[in-house]
Parts: structure tokens; C-alpha cells; sequence
């Protein structure tokens, strides 16, 4: 039994030293030298202004979050519309009910305004 995650230990193991020996060589290889430019944030080129810690609207982050969950969508999609025909009825119910649970968070965020960028 012990054999058979032998690979497997071997492999963990060579990924770690993998990701020690990197960080390792990389502050070896690349000394720290701060100036003031490399320290300052950067801004597309522009002059920094105020505070880099502003404070984003909730709004914003539903919005983001509803771009993630339908991305996800699409990644579950996709590959069940590729493989429909074959899969049958059974797979289809299961997709109609995720794409409505989805549709009915779509109005609940619509109908809260979360949607709404005033």
C-alpha cells in the first residue's frame, strides 16, 4: 500500500524544493536596491493622488462577484452544451434548475439595485 504513494511523495517533494530553491534563488539573484520611483505606487504613468486605500462602494462588489458567478456558469455550461444530446433528459433537468437558481439571484440582485451604478 505504502508503494503505491510512493510517486505521489516523490512528487510533493520535488514541488517543494522546487518552490523553496525559487524564492531562494530569486533573493540571491535579485538584490533589493529601493529608490524612490520603485517605491512609489504605480499609476499608469500619472502622479499619485490622495489615499491608495480608498473606499470602493458595495455596489462594486456585487457587481464583481455576479461577473464571477456567471463566469463560473459558463465554465459549467459550455462543456454540458458540447455533450447534450448524448447525456440525456436527466443531466438537462439538472442544468435547467442551476440556470434558473442562477436566474432568480439575477433578479434578486437586479431588484435590490445591486446593478444599478448611481
Amino acid at each position: 500500500m505504502s508503494g503505491a504513494y510512493a510517486p505521489l511523495l516523490m512528487l510533493f517533494g520535488l514541488s517543494v524544493v522546487n518552490a523553496i530553491g525559487m524564492m531562494v534563488a530569486s533573493h540571491v539573484l535579485n538584490p533589493r536596491r529601493p529608490t524612490p520611483e520603485k517605491e512609489m505606487p504605480y499609476e499608469s504613468g500619472m502622479t499619485p493622488i490622495g489615499d491608495t486605500r480608498v473606499r470602493f462602494s458595495v455596489k462594486f462588489y456585487m457587481v464583481a462577484i455576479s461577473f464571477i458567478v456567471f463566469d463560473l456558469e459558463t465554465i459549467y455550461l459550455v462543456p454540458w452544451a458540447v455533450e447534450m444530446r448524448r447525456l440525456g433528459w436527466g443531466p438537462f433537468l439538472a442544468m435547467v434548475l442551476f440556470v434558473a437558481v442562477l436566474a432568480v439571484g439575477l433578479w434578486y440582485e437586479w431588484k435590490k439595485g445591486g446593478l444599478e451604478w448611481d
